[in-house]
């Protein structure tokens, strides 16, 4: 498992409900730590209170509860991304049509860019 470096941690408060050991955060994945990341740097930067963030990532957590999502915690960072967009979305700093753009171009960029090469978005033919 991936750990964030010294500087996020500290910008963690204690009572963050995410997948944590004594340590702190803990993540499956790198693109994980990436979101959590983003997360933090878009708070940093006044783009969303925590307040704000804390509502839209319950409601998302909600949501997928009550749809049969995983009740185990699994999908935790899926329903973090999904707030995110949908926050963003809230707050006019994109669209739904722009998000799934971007999508698409990082998906043509990866199947542009050969094996064991970075992403990069400048990889997308499309670009």
């Amino acid at each position: 498992m991936s750990r964030p470096d010294s500087a996020l941690a500290e910008a963690l408060a204690a009572d963050t409900p995410i997948p944590r050991d004594a340590e702190g955060p803990v993540f499956a994945e790198p693109w994980q730590a990436q979101a959590f990341a983003l997360v933090v740097a878009l708070q940093n930067r006044g783009v969303f209170s925590a307040d704000e963030w804390a509502q839209a990532l319950g409601a998302e957590i909600r949501e997928a509860l009550a749809a049969g999502g995983c009740r185990d915690g699994s999908d935790y960072y899926e329903r973090w991304c999904e707030a995110l967009e949908h926050l963003l979305i809230a707050k006019g700093l994109t669209s739904h049509e722009g998000v799934d753009a971007r999508s698409a171009a990082w998906e043509r960029a990866a199947e542009a860019t050969p094996h064991g090469k970075p992403i990069l978005l400048e990889n997308d033919p499309q670009r």
